[in-house]
């Protein structure tokens, strides 16, 4: 899905106070991986992701990784910390989608 640069913006100041729930370490990228993280943005639509010290990957190789494998857009990555959202299948969840969707 492709967002606006201010529905970025929006996204970007919706995360900034949020801690990351999700962390890449020596084990790297699987589908088991990316499906958890696919079902915590249907119930939360915006996390960050953060990229420990011993991860083989780099932060671009994840970003690629996450964006063709799936639906899930990029919004952010700053040091070693990737934001992402998802607009959640569900409609009880989709508070921030709304906001976002309406600029």
């Amino acid at each position: 899905m492709k967002l606006t640069g201010k529905q970025k913006r929006f996204l970007r100041a919706s995360a900034n106070r949020m801690r990351p729930i999700f962390e890449i370490g020596k084990n790297g990228l699987s589908p088991i991986w990316l499906a958890e993280i696919d079902k915590a943005l249907d119930s939360r639509e915006l996390i960050k992701v953060n990229l420990l010290q011993n991860a083989a990957e780099s932060l671009t190789e994840i970003k690629d990784y996450v964006e063709s494998n799936s639906d899930i857009t990029v919004v952010q990555t700053i040091g070693k910390t990737l934001v992402l959202f998802k607009q959640s299948k569900n409609q009880d969840h989709q508070d921030l989608s709304k906001k976002v969707f309406s600029m």
